[in-house]
């Protein structure tokens, strides 16, 4: 008897000294690309989603269960993003935040629609991601972000309006997000009167980008506008400056981060790029923002979009009283605001975002912020 009480001390030591994990605990895959070029977004991504379920576990959970984050790695790679989806509904994981670069969102997108897994994108843009859904009849498919038509319908007009009479080329790097938002942007510039002297895609990730900028010397480029992400752009503008070539650099929304700076160095002075109305200075995120930078980050990027996404999730779940994504999808579409970080924010029937605002930021001395319009 006494043997056996030890026995049974130690395993009740033992119990209480290990952490115990909730049987009801929920978990939301967190997805992007944690390692490689654009490892600042999974940064990003990461990052929200923590201070968002810490905020939330704090409060009590949702219906009593507590968040935790899978966190995966796609690198941005369509291959990659297919095998990471795949495993992640083999897990179980019903709710996914992610993926990025709408070249993976895309086609993982299949996989979490045939799984009937609730996917929301806090990043990707390209309009095939939830237009394709929604022909397709896949109800759990959406973004807590911008699309490319919309943010081409903005800064488009703009562009032929501030830039008529100039020089204008359009690039972008071949992939689904670059060069669909710069064919959106095209298109609206080309509606509003300014034509580009010069269309072209370039190869991502390459390192001489010399001929390009020979290129736009003897095009006597005044302003390009760059469907693409911040490794290339520096490189470009740092080659231009070596050449003495000066132009206006116009970019979509994946500059938003300090990466950029450190590529593209005092080259980089006065570029100008879109981004959704600075979710950082909105009253909402206030607290998220203090809380976040005392643990020594910036929610620059799409980390308040991150933030924001597992707040959706939470509280679809709670509307739906069920943690059937299928569900929680109809409960987030319903009309009703959702609050977040980012305000409130309302979905369409297709999975996106009704009524998105826009700034356009310009860098100077390493630092970005909104411009007068």
């Amino acid at each position: 008897m006494k043997k056996l009480s030890i026995l049974n001390a130690a395993i009740f030591g033992l119990m209480m000294s290990t952490p115990v994990a909730f049987a009801d605990d929920i978990t939301f895959a967190v997805i992007g690309p944690m390692t490689g070029q654009l490892a600042t977004i999974g940064d990003q991504f990461k990052q929200g989603a923590q201070a968002a379920a810490d905020a939330i576990n704090a409060a009590g959970g949702v219906n009593g269960s507590m968040i935790k984050l899978d966190i995966e790695d796609d690198q941005c790679d369509p291959k990659q993003a297919v095998s990471v989806a795949n495993r992640v509904v083999a897990d179980g994981v019903k709710f996914i935040d992610g993926h990025a670069c709408s070249g993976s969102s895309i086609p993982a997108s299949a996989v979490y629609a045939e799984a009937g897994a609730l996917m929301m994108s806090p990043a990707s843009s390209n309009p095939v991601l939830t237009d394709a859904a929604a022909k397709a009849g896949w109800p759990t498919i959406m973004r807590l972000y911008t699309r490319d038509d919309a943010q081409g319908a903005f800064i488009g007009p703009w562009i032929a309006k501030k830039f008529a009479g100039k020089n204008v080329v359009v690039l972008h790097d071949k992939s689904a997000y670059g060069q669909g938002v710069a064919d959106a942007v095209k298109a609206t510039m080309n509606a509003g009167g300014l034509k580009e002297v010069y269309y072209d895609g370039i190869n991502a990730g390459e390192k001489d980008y010399s001929a390009l900028v020979t290129k736009l010397k003897d095009l006597k480029a005044d302003v390009v506008y760059f469907g693409g992400y911040h490794p290339e752009a520096g490189l470009i503008l740092r080659q231009s400056a070596e050449q003495n070539l000066k132009f206006q650099l116009i970019m979509p929304d994946s500059i938003a981060s300090p990466e950029f700076w450190q590529v593209a160095g005092p080259a980089g002075e006065g570029t100008m790029f879109v981004f959704p109305s600075d979710p950082q200075a909105k009253p909402e995120a206030k607290a998220a923002v203090e809380k976040i930078k005392a643990g020594g980050f910036v929610p620059e990027g799409f980390t308040l979009f991150s933030y924001a996404t597992i707040q959706a999730f939470a509280e679809g779940i709670k509307r739906a009283g069920s943690d059937d994504p299928a569900k929680v999808a109809e409960a987030l579409k319903n009309g009703t605001p959702i609050s977040t970080v980012v305000g409130d924010v309302t979905f369409d029937e297709k999975g996106d975002l009704k009524n998105a605002s826009y700034d356009i930021n310009q860098w100077h001395d390493g630092k970005y912020a909104p411009i007068a319009q």
